[in-house]
């Protein structure tokens, strides 16, 4: 049984669901991928590891400290005449460090030497969050890959968070009006030009052309047959209650009485 909306199911977006879905789209388009390209073509799972500081709570936030005499207190540095007793141990401040992991896909040519054609994100969460490390490093291989003989393929499937994609977000909203969600195709042998697809949370994604090298033509991928596959495979049926919430960041006034009327045809 398929998500009940003909795209994107903004329940998805949710932080605690989303990472789930971006695995998941990550295996089935380099699968849709894989057998689809033209020799010498092939696609290959890339993946980002990073390490951040975690506000998480693993101890105690009170020490009792002690000597060979016995348990004793840590008087106030501060006034009123109390003298400060020297430690004659240190503190242990456990600082909790969360690995993160992200993917993503390339698409490489075979041959006397192989090489890198064409990056296909999926952005995340943390890619749109602003001073994250994800964030951070994601914008700097951006930056590299722009800069090189490499294609680049954004996939932005979050209603919220910071615009992330190459394309400058006023010139796209210009030339596309609103969105919801799109993807941004940057090809290095056009360099001043973004190929946006934008989509609205009632359109059905799109089929996208992801480029190869000059000559080879591009692949066409159905972005909704693999969100399918993806859904399909995932617990959304059974961990969504699409009546009993609401999506998270929440809809717009328009958006959120089009979802009531889809669900309420759908009884």
């Amino acid at each position: 049984m398929p998500s009940p909306f003909p795209g994107m199911d903004p329940f998805l977006d949710h932080p605690a669901i989303f990472p789930g879905l971006h695995e998941r789209l990550i295996a089935y388009l380099s699968e849709t991928l894989q057998a689809r390209l033209p020799e010498p073509y092939y696609a290959e799972i890339g993946e980002r590891l990073w390490v951040e500081t975690s506000d998480r709570s693993i101890g105690p936030d009170v020490y009792v400290l002690e000597d060979e005499k016995g348990p004793r207190s840590v008087a106030s540095s501060g006034g009123g005449g109390v003298a400060t007793e020297i430690r004659t141990r240190p503190v242990v401040v456990t600082v909790p460090q969360d690995e993160f992991r992200e993917s993503y896909v390339e698409i490489c040519a075979s041959g006397e030497t192989e090489r890198v054609v064409t990056t296909i994100e999926v952005l995340s969460l943390t890619n749109k969050t602003l001073g994250g490390r994800g964030r951070d490093l994601y914008v700097r291989k951006q930056r590299e890959i722009l800069s090189s003989q490499i294609h680049l393929v954004e996939i932005d499937l979050l209603r919220g968070g910071q615009h992330t994609t190459a394309v400058p977000w006023r010139h796209a909203r210009a030339k596309a009006g609103s969105f919801d969600y799109h993807v941004c195709v940057h090809r290095f042998d056009n360099v001043e030009d973004y190929f946006v697809y934008p989509i609205r949370l009632q359109d059905r994604l799109p089929e996208i052309a992801v480029p190869l090298l000059p000559g080879d033509g591009d692949v066409a991928i159905n972005l909704q047959e693999v969100f399918h596959r993806s859904y399909d495979a995932g617990p959304y049926r059974r961990r969504i209650r699409c009546r009993q919430s609401e999506p998270v960041p929440p809809l717009d006034a328009e958006s959120r009485s089009w979802a009531a009327r889809l669900l309420d045809e759908l009884r």
